[in-house]
């Protein structure tokens, strides 16, 4: 089965176009390094909770936009042996050295998750 890090931010609303042409440089070397899919989503339809909710979960700031992402893996291996790949390329170090993150990275959350169940 597949295997999906996700990842939730909070995007300065401003920062929209910035945050898009980082998701599309990083999407050609996650599908490069073995991802099957890439799925970047900006929130538009993001409540307030009563307890908790995305924007809590990511101390998102007044003009700030949840933005919801996944990749999708054949498996766990292909995942790690990506990852490595990409923190290691010298495309990944060039692009943060020539465009900041669009976004507070400290706010960011994210995990691996092994799939329990796919239709």
């Amino acid at each position: 089965m597949s295997y999906i890090d996700g990842f939730v931010v909070p995007v300065p609303a401003g920062r929209k176009a910035a945050y898009k042409a980082m998701a599309e440089q990083t999407l050609v070397l996650f599908k490069e390094f073995g991802a099957t899919r890439v799925v970047e989503c900006w929130g538009d339809d993001v409540p307030d909770g009563k307890v908790t909710d995305f924007k809590g979960a990511v101390k998102a700031e007044g003009d700030e936009v949840v933005v919801f992402s996944w990749v999708e893996w054949p498996d766990k291996a292909t995942r790690d042996a990506g990852q490595k790949k990409m923190m290691d390329d010298p495309r990944m170090a060039r692009m943060m050295e020539e465009s900041p993150v669009p976004f507070d990275g400290k706010r960011m959350i994210y995990g691996g998750f092994a799939v329990l169940l796919e239709g």
